[in-house]
């Protein structure tokens, strides 16, 4: 008995030496990556294990050992009978540790560690998820304050992230970021581990910048990653790592900065990354395949070559090591073809492109459905097969580009921004043929225009969605204009609808009355109005520091706040379709077709869309009690020349210096009398017309007064007084919406003939914001009527514009005078949030001041105050019930922004959206001495037709009227037609019902 004890004691020492032997060799070579090191390290720890009997204390650590030195050694060779043999082994360390030991998250992250490692190998799904679920456990287990607290964090956050790489869902991604900010923020700077935290969090917002295209996101992706490499002394077998994914980052910089330095730079790291990784490293093909796609990023720049060739050696290179099966080989059999079809382009060798096919449909054939990556691989695909019917001229090759775009666009899940690049391919390439069929023609446009709405969604920031629509600003209207050549007005009108001011659709979603829901379902309309307003708030707050100021932990915050946004939005989308699989509830809140677009009409005038394009330009009419808009093909006018007015238009403001409010238009002395003006600009066309006339005229012949003629609106009798002259509510589309459609007409120095003469002009944004404002049609709370006035005449940093305040003065008597509720708040009397609640209480508001347009987040734009300003997104966040009627008296508040001309990112447009039913604003500066007269004809006009209804209260109902009358009144005391005249009373703009 006493031999059979020595025995197993000699055996159970024997075991604790080897497995110390192990754990040594297993330690050293973390620190060298000799691969002698781990593969020794894994033959003396298996021998230990081999010799501790079953049920002993130390089973469970043996066991979990040697699992993890045989995961170090798959990922250095590769080999994946490793890595299964050790996540065996592994399974079994956890089995065997008791509950509540210590060591036991330990175990549960060592295993999702190896089953994450294993879907990198595989790409099978249900080991991410396993992974995912022991990782949490072992991070549910560990208390904050512990030492491994960062790692089992950080491994997580690399899990979601692997996660959102695979199926795409933003949510994993979030909380990744989140995940990896705590691993970071709990670790001391000085800590050994701290680099690879920042690794992760790195990684993680690179894909961040990848699905979102925030620059911002990337600067920070490249700081982390940098400081990373920083932290990573020479000689650490993670330094090619740090390497290549700071390589990575710098060549998404170049593509988003455009500075080639970055891609330079790149191209250097990886250079080194590879060097300093032996032949046969598991993760050479890694670097092959990163510093290939480099290389022919760098050929694009140069036109060199020698990169390009380079290029396509590295990525076989790269190819050749990796198994079949390996989660990666489709992209990097990828982006080899991608590297063979540019040289394909380049010389124009055939072979190049036969291989460059056959690469693109492995990628294909090897990829699983439903993989996030799948759309861009069938679009590749598609793209080299467009280019080998080019070259063959082959139909069947065109057929299969076709299918593949179609498959690509259609895709149930990958980036939108991938598929909406396909559906373009897709419209393009069924252009090449002299006659697409109709049905394919609409079906390409219908998925265009569905992924434009998915490439600037609420999960986005306001800036990114406008950058996002910047690249596909165009497309509906090329929709528009397809469906109208092939006699489909119904569709062209739904695609614009559907295609433009998405993000003033986006918040007039939010905030859409309910009445119809809660008469049906209480409790789902309060859960949607709840969810909606926490939406709306995320939605329209803005921050007051910037990404470079904030601390890690004021970072962290953001991430969290980040995931409750996502958690938000995608409770909002369960409860649409909650919502609409109630019988009669099917289309709530899809976007209107066009019998709907035809409900709720104003009773009487003319709703006028106007599409152009470079194919055509077309008028759509909609006329209240008609079931089928009014086509009206304008044949006589072109994007070309609209964009000439455009241009010549912005010149003459320019000249003129008409960019902010006290401006005026005087012409020089001839006698230099010491009196500052602006010098006349006296250019002439054909007629003798100076260029405003011009561009007035151009629009009238070609524009307005064909489709004046096809409605058959008469000229207004002004010997009737009776007479009320009809509404048009104008509702351009591109560049048109810069040029004034109200004033079109022919001036002259005798007389002249405009719309003016015909009819009433309004703006709206899109058809589906006026009949929203038609179908509310909420009388006002007599407690509210009324007006509210403020005059900012120096407010700081901006011109004096003195006539503000008689402006508020002589309309504040006025308002006295009619018996109308007024209050009026002055220059330093008031400050921005004091405005603001003094609007709560007043149906109308009239703001006389400087105001400042912010094209890149239009909830930035304001109102400039004597303290402070007042901007957009503060007032959107009040709940203004009663909101009736706004007068912006300030520059520019209905100006658009060039690169956006269909979103309509202005003050105007702005204040429709935080719920006035009309607002009158301006489309340049308006002169500091006419804007008062402007503004009391104007509220002259409303009272006068109030006593004559013998209403009481206030409102704007015949705001657009109002407006007209005081125009038609300043341009009488103007006299002529000159363009001093022209573009002193031009820039007065109504919009809204």
């Amino acid at each position: 008995m006493a031999l059979a004890d020595q025995g197993l004691e000699n055996t159970l020492s024997m075991a604790k030496r080897l497995n110390a032997d192990g754990f040594a060799l297993y330690h050293h070579f973390q620190r060298t990556g000799d691969l002698r090191d781990i593969t020794e390290s894994t033959e003396v720890l298996r021998k230990s294990l081999e010799l501790t009997p079953e049920g002993h204390a130390d089973m469970p650590i043996r066991l979990d050992d040697l699992g993890h030195a045989l995961y170090l050694r798959f990922h250095h060779t590769g080999d994946v009978n490793n890595l299964t043999e050790g996540i065996s082994t592994q399974r079994k360390a956890v089995e065997v540790t008791p509950d509540g030991d210590i060591e036991m998250p330990v175990r549960f992250s060592n295993l999702g560690a190896s089953l994450e490692s294993l879907f990198e190998r595989t790409g099978a799904l249900q080991h991410l998820n396993e992974a995912i679920l022991n990782q949490r456990n072992a991070v549910e287990l560990t208390p904050k304050d512990h030492r491994d607290a960062p790692t089992f964090l950080s491994n997580l956050g690399e899990f979601l992230q692997s996660l959102f790489k695979r199926t795409g869902d933003l949510q994993d991604l979030t909380e990744a970021i989140s995940i990896h900010r705590k691993a970071v923020e709990l670790t001391p700077d000085d800590d050994p581990d701290m680099s690879i935290w920042l690794n992760g969090l790195g990684s993680s917002m690179e894909s961040l910048y990848e699905r979102t295209g925030d620059l911002h996101d990337l600067i920070e992706a490249t700081s982390i990653r940098r400081r990373a490499l920083e932290l990573t002394p020479d000689g650490h077998p993670a330094l090619p790592t740090r390497l290549n994914n700071l390589a990575i980052s710098l060549e998404y910089l170049h593509y988003g900065t455009g500075d080639i330095k970055h891609l330079t730079e790149a191209v250097s790291m990886q250079r080194r990354a590879v060097d300093l990784t032996p032949d046969g490293h598991a993760k050479m093909p890694i670097w092959l395949n990163s510093l290939g796609s480099f290389l022919e990023s760098h050929f694009h720049l140069t036109g060199d070559l020698n990169d390009l060739t380079e290029a396509i050696s590295i990525h076989r290179r790269a190819v050749k090591p990796t198994p079949h099966g390996h989660a990666q080989l489709p992209t990097r059999i990828s982006n080899l073809g991608t590297s063979l079809q540019s040289l394909f382009e380049l010389s124009g060798d055939l072979q190049n492109l036969t291989e460059a096919i056959l690469m693109h449909r492995r990628a294909v054939e090897l990829t699983p459905d439903g993989h996030a990556a799948m759309p861009s691989y069938l679009n590749s695909l598609g793209f080299s097969l467009e280019l080998l019917f080019k070259r063959t001229g082959e139909h069947h090759t065109r057929s299969e580009a076709i299918s593949n775009y179609k498959a690509s666009a259609t895709y149930p899940s990958g980036p939108p921004y991938t598929r909406l690049q396909a559906a373009r391919n897709w419209v393009q390439i069924l252009n090449l043929s002299s006659s697409p069929p109709p049905a394919d023609i609409l079906a390409a446009f219908d998925t265009t225009i569905y992924l434009i709405t998915l490439t600037a969604t609420l999960e986005q920031t306001l800036e990114r969605r406008y950058t996002q629509l910047q690249d596909s600003s165009g497309l509906p209207l090329q929709a528009a204009s397809a469906a109208l050549a092939l006699g489909r007005v119904d569709k062209a009108l739904e695609w614009l609808e559907q295609g433009r001011c998405l993000v003033w659709g986006q918040l007039t979603n939010l905030r859409r009355p309910l009445d119809d829901l809660r008469h049906h379902s209480s409790d789902l309309a309060g859960r949607f109005v709840e969810v909606s307003k926490r939406l709306e708030a995320a939605g329209t707050s803005t921050g007051t520091k910037s990404r470079d100021d904030i601390s890690p932990s004021e970072k962290t915050s953001l991430a969290e706040k980040a995931r409750e946004n996502l958690n938000l939005l995608r409770e909002w989308d369960d409860l649409l379709v909650e919502v609409r699989a109630i019988p009669g509830f099917e289309t709530f809140l899809k976007p209107l077709p066009c019998n709907t677009l035809l409900k709720n009409l104003p009773e009487s005038g003319y709703v006028v869309v106007i599409n152009i394009d470079e194919c055509r330009c077309d008028a759509i009419v909609l006329v209240a009690g008609q079931d089928q808009p009014i086509h009206i093909p304008l044949p006589d006018f072109s994007l070309e020349r609209c964009e000439e007015y455009r241009k010549d238009l912005g010149a003459q403001l320019q000249s003129y210096s008409l960019r902010d409010r006290g401006r005026e238009i005087v012409l020089e002395s001839e006698e230099g009398d010491g009196k500052r003006g602006i010098r006349s600009v006296h250019l002439r066309g054909k007629r003798g017309e100076t260029v405003i006339q011009g561009i007035l005229r151009g629009l009238w012949k070609a524009v307005v007064k064909p489709i004046l003629q096809r409605l058959g609106v008469l000229k207004i009798d002004r010997s009737r007084t009776v007479q009320v002259p009809p509404r048009i509510w104008w509702c351009p589309a591109g560049p048109l919406s810069f040029l004034p459609l109200h004033a079109a007409g022919i001036y002259t120095a005798t007389g002249s003939e405009s719309v003016l003469d015909y009819a009433v002009s309004s703006y709206t944004p899109t058809v589906a914001a006026l009949i929203d404002r038609v179908k509310k049609g909420h009388s006002i709370d007599k407690t509210m009527s009324g007006l509210f006035m403020t005059s900012q005449p120096n407010a700081s940093g901006a011109s004096s514009i003195p006539g503000t305040t008689k402006e508020i003065h002589s309309i504040y008597e006025l308002a006295k005078k009619g018996g109308i509720r007024v209050e009026k708040l002055e220059g330093s009397e008031t400050t921005a949030a004091n405005c603001l609640d003094t609007m709560m209480s007043f149906s109308s508001v009239h703001l006389a001041c400087h105001a400042s347009q912010n094209n890149q987040n239009p909830l930035g734009s304001r109102f400039l105050f004597h303290n402070g300003s007042l901007d957009l997104s503060s007032i959107l966040q009040r709940n203004l019930k009663n909101a009736d009627l706004a007068f912006l008296s300030a520059c520019q508040t209905s100006t658009g922004a060039q690169k956006l001309p269909d979103e309509a990112v202005h003050l105007a447009a702005g204040m429709l959206a935080a719920g006035y039913r009309r607002v009158v604003a301006t489309m340049w500066s308006i002169g500091d001495r006419h804007a008062p007269d402007v503004a009391v004809d104007f509220y002259q006009y409303l009272l006068d037709q109030r006593d004559t209804a013998g209403k009481v209260g206030f409102d704007g109902q015949k705001s657009a009227h109002a407006l007209q009358h005081s125009v038609e009144q300043l341009r009488l005391r103007l006299i002529d037609n000159t363009d001093q005249s022209l573009l002193a009373w031009i820039p007065y703009v109504h919009f809204g019902y």
